[in-house]
This record gives C-alpha cells, sequence and structure tokens, in this order.
C-alpha cells in the first residue's frame, strides 16, 4: 500500500509540476494558493456534476441507493485514513488488504441490512393484503351483482 500512495503522490506531484510550466509558458503570475484555488474548483465542480447526474439517476432506484453510495464513499476515506495513520505512527501495518477487508465488512453488513429491510417490507405486504381481503364473500359478490 506504501507503494500506490507513493505512485499517487509522484503522479499529483508531476501535474503540478506541469500546471506550474503552464502557467510560466502562459505568463501568468499565479502563487501557489492562486492554483490551488483554480484547480480545486474545477476539480471539485467537475465531481459535483458527476455526483449530481450520478445521484439523479440513483434517486429512480431510492434513496437507499443514494445513502449506499455516500456511505461507502465516506468509508473508502476513512478505511485509507486508518492505513495511512497507521504508516505515520507506526502502530499497525499498512496494508491495502486491510483496506480492502474493512470494506468488504462494510459490504456484508450492508446487505444484511438490505435483508432484513427486504423481510419486513415483504412481511409488512403480506400483513396489508390480509387486512385488506373483506372477511364476506359472499356479502361482497351481492353487491357487485347489484350494481350492476
Amino acid at each position: 500500500m506504501k507503494e500506490m500512495i507513493l505512485i499517487i503522490a509522484e503522479i499529483i506531484n508531476t501535474m503540478h509540476d506541469v500546471i506550474l510550466d503552464l502557467m510560466e509558458f502562459a505568463n501568468l503570475d499565479l502563487t501557489d494558493k492562486d492554483l490551488h484555488l483554480w484547480i480545486m474548483g474545477i476539480i471539485g465542480i467537475g465531481i459535483f456534476g458527476f455526483t449530481h447526474v450520478f445521484f439523479k439517476f440513483l434517486l429512480k432506484y431510492g434513496i437507499t441507493a443514494i445513502s449506499f453510495v455516500y456511505t461507502f464513499t465516506v468509508m473508502i476515506v476513512i478505511v485509507f485514513a486508518i492505513e495511512i495513520q497507521q504508516q505515520i505512527t507506526g502502530r499497525g501495518q499498512m496494508e491495502f488488504d486491510d483496506a480492502v477487508i474493512g470494506l468488504w465488512g462494510f459490504l456484508l453488513f450492508f446487505a444484511a441490512f438490505l435483508s432484513i429491510k427486504a423481510i419486513h417490507k415483504g412481511m409488512n405486504n403480506l400483513l396489508n393484503r390480509k387486512k385488506s381481503k373483506p372477511k364476506n364473500r359472499r356479502f361482497r359478490s351481492e353487491q357487485n351483482k347489484r350494481s350492476q
């Protein structure tokens, strides 16, 4: 996992250098803070646009789908933050497999949640169906004959 973080850091550092070179080539005298404002603003609005469209699509499947995607995203940040913290403090070992297993734990518990939710919904549907059936079928059929 350490190697993966170093590769990502190297990619970001290279992109940073390329952007600085482009700004210098374009004779734009932007400070590091200016670049952060523009680059993070552009990245943020791009992510927002994608997320907005994606969540509107997910809304067809209910708020649970949106909540799942949001929670899964937060869980990714948390598991990697824990692994990085372990590397920095030297407590525990930073391993990619630990992050993956942590996310599998969330997926397992979410599957259990969906199962319980489906069972609860199915039981409610059965109970509501039984409540809505008329008890006296002869009375109902006589009413149908009269109305015809």
